[in-house]
C-alpha cells in the first residue's frame, strides 16, 4: 500500500512557529490533506512529540516522535524515536547538550509547551533554534543507540543544511535518508551536485503554518504503518517525493 507522509512538521513549541500550530490543529490538518503519517520535529526538543501522537491516534494519523536536531556544525537532521521511553531519554540528551542562550520572545517567538485542548503546560525560557555541542557523528551516534531514525533535513538548503556546512555527506555518517527541501525537488538538486546524485531522498514541508502542511510529501510504500515498517521502508528507498503546487507556500 501507499501512505502519504508529511515528516518536518513544527508546533507551537518551536518559536519559528505560528502560535495556530497546536498539536490539535495540526492533526485536523493533517487528516483534512490525506495524510497518513506526519513527523513532530521542533527544534532542538520533543515536548509537544508526545502529545501530536495520542490525538493521531483517535484520528487515524501514525505520528513519528522526533525534533529537528542542530549540531555543532550548525547542520538540521531530523530524529524520530520508536517511542515515548526512548523520547524521553532523548529529550534528556538534547537538554543536557544544548547550547543554553536566553529566548528573547519578542525578536524569536514563543516557545510554548500545550495539552490536547490548547491550554499551555510550560514555556522554555532557552531559545530552541541553537546547536548541539556536538557533531553530526554524535548525533547519530545516540539516535540509533536509542533505535531510531536519523535524517539529515533539507540538505539542499543554502544554509543549515549538509550541503551548505559541510558540502558533501560525510563517508561515515550513518542515517537512513536525506531530506530534500520543496526548492531542492524543483530544482533538481541530486542531478546539479555531484556529492548529492547516489542518495535516496524523501520531501517534507517543514511546515511552521498550518496552510503549509502537506505542500510537498513523500508517498511510502508499506504492508502496514509501524515504527520498525517506517524505518524499513526508508532504508530500502520505497519512496517517492510529491510536490503540490495548489497553493502558494509560505516562506520564512
Amino acid at each position: 500500500m501507499i501512505f502519504k507522509a508529511d515528516l518536518h512538521i513544527h508546533t507551537v513549541l518551536s518559536p519559528c512557529g505560528d502560535l495556530e500550530m497546536s498539536p490539535s490543529a495540526i492533526i485536523e490538518t493533517a487528516r483534512l490533506k490525506g495524510l497518513d503519517i506526519i513527523g513532530i520535529t521542533d527544534h532542538n526538543s520533543t515536548l509537544n512529540a508526545d502529545i501530536t501522537r495520542k490525538i493521531g491516534e483517535k484520528n487515524g494519523i501514525f505520528v513519528l516522535m522526533g525534533a529537528e536536531v542542530q549540531t555543532i556544525e550548525e547542520v538540521h537532521c531530523l530524529c524520530f524515536m520508536p517511542n515515548s521511553e526512548k523520547l524521553g531519554l532523548f529529550q534528556q540528551f538534547l537538554d543536557e547538550n544544548i547550547i543554553k542562550i536566553p529566548n528573547d520572545v519578542n525578536n524569536f517567538g514563543y516557545q510554548l509547551v500545550v495539552d490536547e485542548f490548547e491550554n499551555i503546560l510550560g514555556e522554555i525560557p532557552f531559545f530552541l533554534v541553537s546547536s548541539l555541542k556536538l557533531s553530526i557523528e554524535e548525533v547519530s551516534k545516540m539516535v540509533y543507540e536509542l533505535d531510531g531514525i536519523f535524517i539529515p533535513a533539507h540538505v539542499d538548503r543554502p544554509f543549515m543544511s549538509l550541503s551548505s556546512q559541510l558540502g558533501f555527506v560525510p563517508p561515515d555518517l550513518k542515517f537512513d535518508i536525506l531530506e530534500l527541501s520543496r526548492s531542492g525537488l524543483l530544482n533538481n538538486f541530486p542531478k546539479t551536485n555531484n556529492f548529492f546524485e547516489n542518495y535516496a531522498y524523501i520531501t517534507s514541508s517543514d511546515s511552521h503554518y498550518l496552510k503549509d502542511i502537506a505542500r510537498v510529501y513523500t508517498e511510502i510504500e508499506l504492508d502496514g504503518i509501524d515504527f520498525y515498517k517506517l524505518k524499513r521502508a526508508l532504508e530500502l528507498k520505497k519512496v517517492k517525493p510529491i510536490i503540490n503546487e495548489n497553493n502558494r507556500f509560505t516562506y520564512y
